[in-house]
């Protein structure tokens, strides 16, 4: 159940005591103060003039209470304390590492002597990339180029000795000690065979790029290999500034098709022989995560059925490749893959799941036995910080103030002495030294800029500012731009949290257009209690204009419990858009809010909700952009579309019916559809489908496509100044 928001969050009632209301029209008349500032696209696309400080490049050290910043524009690797927040010492600098620019890529070895340095890095795909390597050893000042080409993931063996890395679909390691590279497989070949890095679905939804690991005692290499020699292929024109074009072609398996095969292996460094590990009867379709417990020769599996639904945690025993079945979990829907599972010293383990309704942590013994939950109540752990051996407590962040809110708190491993450490309301989040003496907590809401604070991590207790932001509210005041007001709007289906945002002289006798901004994808949140975005600031722009601007989470959306977000299984689609045409028929209601001009926008999963509501929703919808949108779940990826939605084969009729395709009939507004030819993630494809659909239909709407640009839309100079000067203008002319 949602907590009651704490009194300084305004709220929205939806009631009016105007009996009449004064129907005067405002459209593209600037609602000017000669006082006040007007807020341009240029200064949130070019000059950055709402940008906040932020505290980057941060990293907690193993040893003692520090904390390490990359300053100086990259230059020196600097060393602080934790407890005075005083720069300790410059532990590397650029200058001694002859002719390495810049430490903007870097990681320590385990035991923080030694520390890989990557330079002429090149972006592979959204998480990947490839560069030039070096390891720095800080005790003898001495510089050792890894390999010469350009390599992926390079990462320390526990001992420090050896650095473990991709070249060319083949996994390598480098012995420090005596300069020795040891190759470890030989099939690798670009669109056929990977080995210990995971292909381009994987490193998009499973969310990881290494799919290799040490183990503890640092002569075992567990590794997964990805034969894609039977997974379609999908290419794009990449046009470039050349005479002709060139094409990127990769391996893309599309719902329905045939993935990756995946295999486990072992690599034995004193036998110098790869083993690859039979799972038998418990082989599953998906290896999403490899890790090696604390027991050196005990790896840990996670696996999953193709409708991952079904997960499997494994223990394989190095020394005899045997495995065994530790945990197993359920779900009618499906079982998210997280980064939470910690192994203690006992060997048992932490681990987070939505079993009971909403996501908790719970404890676990070394044979799969359930010890406890740790954490219970009608509300959600939204990020585990770690566990504190010394204290046996656990640190981690919820929605115990609220969905649309973070809190940090610590509870014991045995689920007493649960204690909030965060006071503030609003968005809290946490980054604990490793002896859990300090934390650096960030916090903002929306009425508060992101501050940086140190606190002790026994109490909470603030030790010190360390960012304010206070000048950015000072320049907000001569914007004089209003607050985004918070509430939630009930509909037939239910009760869902909205944030509004109104013109600053908003006047309840006058008829304003509203225009709506959703993603709406499983799991995901926009009404949060934040400091503003980008996006914000261009939706304030807006409302000094004289639009009102709306966003609402309906469901499907995140951090209200299972049941609210998996109730759009096998029908992606259908009660998202559901609940955004009737949030608008609510909001229609209202005296102030002009019925006949309501649009709508969204970005990829929220360019799909946009299309759906100007057809589905041509009743209710004058206008909509979608930029980059998804057009039928047909054409995205296996491992995202079949989690939701199972395969095309299984459920034809929860992809055709909930595609905007099958609805340009109804279209009757404006529609604009803005993609990137160059779009890895949702393809081209999405939007040429839709347009040979509504050609046919004899549909008029608008294009507009931006060469060689990926789903970000971003690249080049001027892209997303050009992108908003696009959108407003449209907004301005249809709305």
């Amino acid at each position: 159940m949602m907590k009651n928001l704490l009194p300084f969050i305004i709220l929205f009632f939806f009631s009016s005591n105007c009996a009449i209301a004064q129907k005067i029209k405002i459209k593209k008349s600037k609602l000017k103060s000669p006082n006040f500032k007007q807020i341009t696209l240029e200064d949130l696309w070019s000059k950055g003039t709402f940008k906040t400080q932020r505290l980057s490049n941060f990293h907690a050290m193993n040893k003692g209470d520090f904390y390490v910043v990359v300053n100086n524009h990259g230059t020196d690797l600097d060393k602080y304390s934790y407890k005075t927040l005083e720069k300790v010492e410059t532990i590397v600098t650029t200058n001694d590492l002859n002719g390495i620019n810049s430490l903007s890529d870097y990681s320590f070895s385990a035991k923080e002597n030694k520390i890989i340095i990557g330079t002429a890095k090149e972006q592979i795909f959204r998480h990947s990339s490839r560069g030039i390597y070096y390891v720095y050893d800080l005790k003898t000042k001495k510089l050792i180029q890894i390999s010469k080409e350009k390599i992926q993931e390079p990462t320390f063996s526990p001992d420090e000795n050896k650095v473990g890395y991709m070249f060319n679909n083949n996994l390598y390691y480098k012995d420090l000690t005596n300069n020795k590279t040891t190759q470890i497989t030989f099939d690798g070949k670009k669109n056929k065979i990977i080995n210990g890095i995971t292909d381009w679905v994987y490193e998009e939804e499973f969310a990881f790029v290494r799919a290799f690991d040490w183990n503890k005692n640092s002569d075992k290499i567990a590794f997964i290999r990805f034969d894609e020699s039977e997974v379609p292929e999908f290419s794009m024109d990449i046009y470039g500034s050349d005479l002709y074009q060139t094409q990127q072609v990769f391996k893309y398996p599309k719902a329905g098709e045939k993935n990756a095969e995946v295999s486990l292996h072992i690599f034995n460094l004193k036998a110098q022989k790869a083993q690859k590990i039979d799972l038998g009867t418990q082989q599953q379709y998906y290896i999403p995560r490899i890790q090696w417990t604390n027991e050196a020769n005990t790896l840990c599996v996670t696996t999953l059925n193709r409708h991952q639904n079904n997960l499997n945690l494994l223990f394989v025993y190095g020394n005899t490749l045997q495995s065994k079945i530790i945990l197993n979990e359920k779900d009618d829907a499906y079982i998210d893959i997280t980064d939470n599972l910690t192994f203690l010293n006992d060997n048992s383990f932490i681990w987070t799941s939505e079993k009971d309704g909403f996501n908790h942590i719970y404890h676990y013994s070394d044979s799969g036995k359930l010890i406890n939950q740790v954490t219970k109540g009608n509300w959600e752990v939204t990020n585990y910080y770690g566990y504190d051996d010394k204290t046996s407590r656990i640190y981690y962040q919820s929605t115990e103030d609220g969905s649309t809110n973070r809190a940090v708190s610590t509870i014991d491993l045995n689920g007493t002495n649960q204690q909030k450490l965060s006071d503030k309301i609003g968005t809290n989040s946490a980054a604990f030294n490793n002896s859990y003496n300090y934390y650096i907590n960030t916090f903002s809401n929306a009425t508060t800029p992101t501050i940086y604070t140190l606190n002790e991590a026994k109490t909470g207790k603030q030790v010190k500012h360390i960012i304010k932001n206070e000048n950015i509210k000072e320049l907000l005041a001569e914007y004089n731009l209003g607050e985004k007001e918070f509430s939630t709007i009930k509909t037939k289906d239910g009760e869902f949290n909205m944030w509004l945002i109104k013109p600053v002289n908003f006047d309840v006798t006058k008829k304003y257009p509203l225009l709506m901004y959703q993603y709406s994808g499983p799991g995901s949140q926009q009404v949060a209690n934040q400091w503003n975005n980008t996006n914000d600031y261009w939706y304030y722009m807006l409302a000094q204009q004289g639009y009102i601007v709306a966003c609402v989470d309906g469901r499907g959306t995140g951090f209200k419990g299972r049941d609210f977000k998996k109730v759009t299984q096998k029908e992606l689609g259908k009660y998202e858009i559901e609940d955004q045409i009737n949030a608008a028929k609510e909001l229609a209601k209202l005296n102030y809010i002009d019925e006949n001009r309501i649009g709508i926008w969204g970005w990829s999963y929220g360019g799909y909700m946009s299309s759906l509501a100007i057809t589905k929703g041509a009743a209710t919808f004058k206008m909509a952009i979608a930029v980059a949108p998804v057009t039928s779940w047909r054409f995205y990826d296996t491992i995202y579309t079949e989690r939701y939605m199972q395969t095309p084969q299984e459920n034809a009729s929860g992809y055709d019916e909930n595609s905007p395709i099958s609805y340009v009939d109804l279209l009757k507004g404006k529609y604009l559809l803005i993609h990137g030819s160059g779009d890895d993630n949702v393809h081209v494809q999405n939007t040429t489908r839709m347009v040979n659909a509504l050609i046919e239909a004899n549909k008029q709407f608008d294009l507009f496509i931006y060469p060689d640009r990926t789903h970000g839309i971003y690249k080049g100079k001027n892209t997303r100044l050009h992108l908003y000067k696009k959108m407003t203008t449209f907004i301005e002319d249809n709305l």
